[in-house]
């Protein structure tokens, strides 16, 4: 670990401590880190760098909307490359809470997101998306077919091309 101070005026050091208290933070120092990795993660997916991702878009829609629930299903098999599963709940007689896992390349999963997010009668949608690194295996791992493995991406990158 590499340790430096940081000085901060006494409010916003208040405002901190709600806001690391609010979480169930231990200290200062987890909460700044994870501050720090949001806003490089975010700045990351931004520039175009996140090449990768896992994530979960959920969305609340009005399945009596006209032919709704068969654009969001046709939406679903168009992208079948990047859907990996759904879920699916009533919320009441007339509103539906969906969830989508996704992997895949990052600007088709954002594709996908916003073809969602955008059909009339969708409501309160969000992507949680995750950047992500694929490293290509040959191994088949005895259920006969070979794949890539997925790790987290790292937070901090020397080049552009990650």
């Amino acid at each position: 670990m590499e340790r430096f101070t940081v000085s901060i005026d006494p409010p916003l050091a208040e405002a901190f401590d709600r806001w690391l208290q609010e979480r169930g933070y231990a200290n200062r120092s987890e909460g700044f880190r994870d501050l720090l990795r949001a806003e490089l993660e975010r700045r990351r997916q931004a520039s175009g760098r996140s090449r990768h991702c896992v994530a979960s878009l959920s969305f609340v829609y009005n399945h009596d909307e006209r032919d709704l629930a068969g654009r969001l299903a046709e939406l679903q098999h168009a992208h079948h490359p990047v859907v990996v599963a759904s879920t699916h709940v009533d919320l009441d007689h007339d509103q539906c809470l969906e969830t989508v896992m996704l992997r895949g390349p990052t600007v088709d999963v954002q594709a996908f997101a916003d073809a969602v997010c955008a059909q009339r009668g969708v409501r309160h949608c969000a992507l949680n998306l995750v950047s992500v690194q694929v490293t290509p295996s040959d191994k088949a791992h005895g259920h006969g077919h070979a794949h890539g493995h997925v790790r987290s991406a790292p937070h901090v990158h020397a080049t552009p091309a990650d």
